[in-house]
């Protein structure tokens, strides 16, 4: 994924960013940034220069933190997979990929952002609801989708070394806990579809090495016949229609 495409998805991750760290303060003027080395009172006079500066290095992990906890995995591996498959080497071109996926990802995920938008970023912004109360509300729509797609071998797994103790409800499961477990089953789901993706081109480069061999063509490569084939194969059945269907319906079942 190019620096690009990183920023672009990290427009999205300020609606999380935005819940974390308040803003800068108003009776200071914007146009001045000030860093006074002197000790401090308290906590709350740290100085805008340091949020500033905190925010900036969120802001860096926002793209990865958002994509981690949506449908971006399982539809960009598929996809990585299904190209692969294929053979077509770049083609699609992996800005295309990437630019379907986050797409789709949007698209899947719209009920997950509405609710985080209604629930906790308005009532933030009309200064309705305090930062870590917004910040709950705003984990909540995603620990719920996450949850709705791990595992619970993988939940499992992370919760045994995480060295906590036994969770007894699913809220007792950190979120930092959650996260990897997540990773983790959509990436064996991922490879689950690529596997049934791969079969039956695997069988059109078998067929066409078999009969080369046998014509005794034995310096073409079996891979510059096949091709078209796949190509032929995957449009006649409609395959981009097929494989986004069976991506998204494996969203909302």
């Amino acid at each position: 994924m190019t620096r690009g495409w990183l920023w672009k998805i990290a427009l999205a991750g300020l609606v999380l960013i935005a819940l974390i760290f308040p803003a800068a303060a108003a009776a200071q003027d914007p146009a001045v940034l000030t860093l006074n080395m002197g000790e401090g009172a308290g906590p709350q006079q740290v100085s805008t220069v340091l949020q500033i500066m905190m925010l900036l290095t969120v802001l860096s992990v926002a793209p990865a933190i958002l994509l981690m906890t949506t449908s971006f995995i399982r539809i960009v591996v598929v996809l990585s997979l299904l190209r692969q498959a294929m053979g077509t080497q770049q083609m699609p071109p992996n800005q295309i990929i990437i630019g379907l996926a986050m797409f789709l990802t949007f698209f899947i995920m719209s009920p997950v952002f509405v609710e985080i938008n209604e629930n906790a970023l308005q009532p933030y912004l009309s200064e309705e609801m305090g930062e870590q109360d917004a910040l709950a509300a705003a984990l909540d729509p995603m620990r719920t989708f996450m949850f709705g797609h791990v595992r619970e071998s993988d939940l499992a797994l992370m919760s045994e070394f995480s060295g906590n103790e036994p969770p007894e409800t699913i809220d007792d499961i950190p979120t930092l806990t959650l996260i990897p477990a997540f990773i983790l089953s959509e990436l064996k789901r991922a490879f689950q579809i690529g596997f049934m993706i791969f079969v039956p081109f695997l069988v059109i480069d078998m067929i066409t090495a078999s009969v080369l061999m046998t014509m005794g063509m034995l310096m073409l490569p079996p891979i510059i016949i096949s091709l078209p084939f796949k190509v032929l194969l995957f449009v006649l059945v409609d395959g981009w229609h097929l494989v986004v269907g069976s991506l998204m319906q494996g969203f909302y079942q």
